[in-house]
């Protein structure tokens, strides 16, 4: 049986999916976004080795309070395990739980296609971190380009899996009015989308790049207020309406 790498498993989330939902953090993610939160999830150092039916056993403790929710799978990259969360999936839609992947795609033309056809077989919803549309800024800002990500978009569309685009708005980086529009733009290709959360840039990782030894890159950006946020998803809306 499969032993996945969990980081954490949240029991309460009410941010990673509709409803009240059970989220497991993978270890593991090819990326290093600039204001990434989790920079511990990164690599596999200290990871808790745990099989599907495990995860899924505290999933069933508090069965109850997922009635309108359910399992998603986060990390990390959560496709860097995709062995171990298609096992993870398929257990949990044999129990007809709602799962989500909240995924970047990054991993998208390095998957095995017929893995990530089968995979798509048991997930009901894909939350899509789009970092930035374009293509040197997104290498810029994570490190890898974002031609996996926006093809996985794609491929979703293919597939019919709902997504939900999620953007992360940070003062200088992703804030940029015509980086915005363009991002609407490529998002109103799309037929899949049912929401789209734009999230204000915020400090609370810090800590943790001191506590690991690395250095924090954005150390002098502060939080974006929820105004501003609130503003630039305006702009991604007009450019999904153009």
């Amino acid at each position: 049986m499969i032993k996945g790498l969990i980081h954490s498993i949240e029991s309460f989330g009410t941010v990673d999916g509709p409803g009240v939902r059970y989220v497991v953090f993978l270890k593991g993610c090819p990326l290093r976004c600039a204001y990434c939160h989790n920079p511990d999830t990164w690599d596999n150092q200290g990871a808790l080795e745990m099989t599907a039916k495990e995860v899924l056993d505290g999933y069933f403790k508090n069965k109850e309070f997922y009635k309108n929710g359910g399992i998603t799978v986060t990390g990390g990259e959560p496709l860097v395990q995709i062995d171990f969360l298609t096992e993870l999936l398929k257990m949990a839609k044999e129990e007809n739980i709602h799962t989500a992947i909240d995924t970047s795609g990054i991993t998208f033309n390095e998957c095995n296609t017929e893995k990530l056809d089968f995979l798509m077989k048991y997930t009901d919803l894909v939350m899509l971190d789009i970092k930035h549309i374009d293509e040197e800024k997104h290498i810029s800002l994570t490190g890898q380009s974002n031609k996996n990500i926006l093809e996985f978009a794609k491929y979703t569309e293919k597939k019919g899996i709902p997504i939900w685009v999620r953007h992360v708005v940070v003062p200088n980086l992703t804030d940029n009015y015509d980086d915005l529009y363009n991002l609407g733009k490529f998002i109103g290709t799309l037929t899949n989308v049912k929401a789209l959360d734009v999230l204000p840039y915020h400090t609370m990782g810090v800590k943790k790049y001191e506590e690991i030894g690395i250095s924090y890159k954005l150390k002098d950006t502060p939080p974006l207020s929820t105004e501003d946020a609130v503003k630039a998803r305006e702009i991604i809306l007009k450019g999904i309406k153009n």
